[in-house]
């Protein structure tokens, strides 16, 4: 706002006249004294302009502005408040033991696809070199608290395209540790199976993140990888806002209230996902 050659009352000097402004400042003549003041922080407190229309015009705009910095206060403090929660959660998982990714995703060929929804149970596959080459693959962070993601994609299709299918809560009395057999078992209770329709909706990209490279889309090897405990409860979260059935919702909603507890994760504020395809 243009306040050049307005007059002015300042508490302390009397009458003025604005003669030079900018972003920050506003420089004022009282009979040829010259006085620099902060703009427009000012101007209420110390500066009253003398035109009224001017001086409301003015009022709307340092309303706005305290708003603005109301808001960005909240933001902060929320931010604050955020962060705080975050490093008590940390030290949480530190205690119990539990590593911040310790869930697993995995790459389900098109047998697997058939098999997984009545077996209940997935390979790691093998070890491809060094001593232990041919055996199959230990999953050391997997254990209780982890769930297992189930993904897949065709053939034909680019990586970007790969569906999250279902997944399911390990067996409770799994330890990656322990188990040399290869298999990771499900849980008896929480198990989810997506139809065609809602994995469509379900793109797995739109969790996983390399944070190095956070625009980058690839998987070109590997059986499995691990998983983002938060992350989970992301896409739990959204697969109940997907479901339309009410057992459904309700089945999925005792999963993520069972995994969240599992995994120290307060239920109620799990952000937004912000995987590469969000980018």
């Amino acid at each position: 706002m243009n306040l050049i050659n307005e007059e002015i009352t300042h508490k302390v000097f009397g009458e003025g006249n604005i003669v030079d402004q900018d972003a920050s400042f506003v420089t004022i003549s009282f009979n040829e004294d010259i006085k620099k003041f902060v703009y427009p922080d000012a101007f209420g407190s110390f500066i009253t302009l003398n035109d009224r229309d001017t001086a409301k015009s003015l009022k709307k705009i340092l309303s706005q502005r305290e708003m603005e910095e109301e808001a960005l206060e909240k933001r902060r403090a929320e931010e604050k408040e955020r962060q705080v929660l975050e490093q008590q959660r940390r030290e949480k998982l530190k205690n119990l033991k539990i590593h911040e990714s310790s869930q697993i995703v995995f790459w389900l060929d098109e047998e697997e696809q058939q098999n997984v929804f009545t077996d209940w149970q997935v390979y790691t596959g093998t070890v491809q070199s060094g001593k232990n080459k041919g055996q199959p693959n230990r999953v050391t962070r997997v254990s209780p608290n982890s769930a297992g993601l189930l993904t897949a994609r065709e053939s034909d299709q680019a990586e970007t395209e790969r569906r999250i299918i279902g997944l399911y809560m390990v067996n409770e009395t799994f330890s990656g540790n322990f188990h040399d057999d290869g298999m990771v078992p499900a849980h008896a209770e929480f198990r989810i199976k997506l139809n065609d329709q809602e994995a469509e909706k379900m793109l797995f990209w739109n969790y996983y993140i390399n944070k190095s490279y956070p625009h980058r889309t690839s998987w070109n090897s590997g059986k499995y990888r691990y998983f983002d405990n938060v992350w989970t409860a992301q896409i739990l979260k959204d697969i109940i806002a997907l479901k339309t059935d009410e057992k459904e919702i309700k089945e999925t909603t005792n999963f993520l209230e069972y995994f969240c507890q599992m995994n120290a994760l307060d239920m109620d504020n799990i952000p937004e996902a912000k995987g590469a395809l969000k980018q």
